[in-house]
C-alpha cells in the first residue's frame, strides 16, 4: 500500500533547513510568510527576543475593503506594500526574507515584490 504524500509534512521540513540559515537580528529582523488556501500573512520577527514586530495580512481592514479575493497574486502584492510599509513607520529598512518553505513564485514572490516596492531592502 501506498503512503499518501504530505505536502505541508514536506513544507515543514524545508522551512526547518531554511531556518537554520535565516535569523532575524534586530538590525535586519526576518520577514516570514505563510499561505494558506483563502488568506496570506506576513510578519517581521526579531528572534533575537522572540517578538514580531510587524504584520500585515489579507485579514486586515485596511485591505478587505480594497480585495475582491483574498487569495491570488493582487492580495499577495497589497500585503507585502501593507507590511513594507509599516515596517518604514518602525525604522526597518532592511529585512532576512524567509518564504516558509514555499516556491519563490506565484504568490510569495508576488509578497516580496511589494515590500520592495514599499522600500524595503532584501
Amino acid at each position: 500500500m501506498l503512503k499518501k504524500i504530505k505536502r505541508n509534512e514536506l513544507r515543514k521540513n524545508r522551512h526547518e533547513r531554511v531556518r537554520q540559515k535565516v535569523y532575524g537580528t534586530p538590525e535586519r529582523p526576518r520577514l516570514n510568510v505563510y499561505r494558506s488556501n483563502n488568506h496570506i500573512y506576513a510578519q517581521i520577527i526579531d528572534d533575537t527576543v522572540g517578538q514580531t514586530l510587524v504584520s500585515a495580512s489579507t485579514l486586515d481592514k485596511e485591505l478587505k475593503e480594497k480585495l475582491s479575493s483574498t487569495h491570488d497574486k493582487e492580495a499577495a502584492k497589497l500585503v507585502g506594500e501593507l507590511v513594507g510599509k509599516r515596517a518604514l513607520d518602525r525604522d526597518i529598512v532592511e529585512v532576512v526574507f524567509d518564504r516558509g518553505g514555499y516556491i519563490y513564485h506565484g504568490r510569495i514572490k508576488e509578497l516580496a515584490e511589494g515590500a520592495r516596492e514599499a522600500g524595503l531592502k532584501f
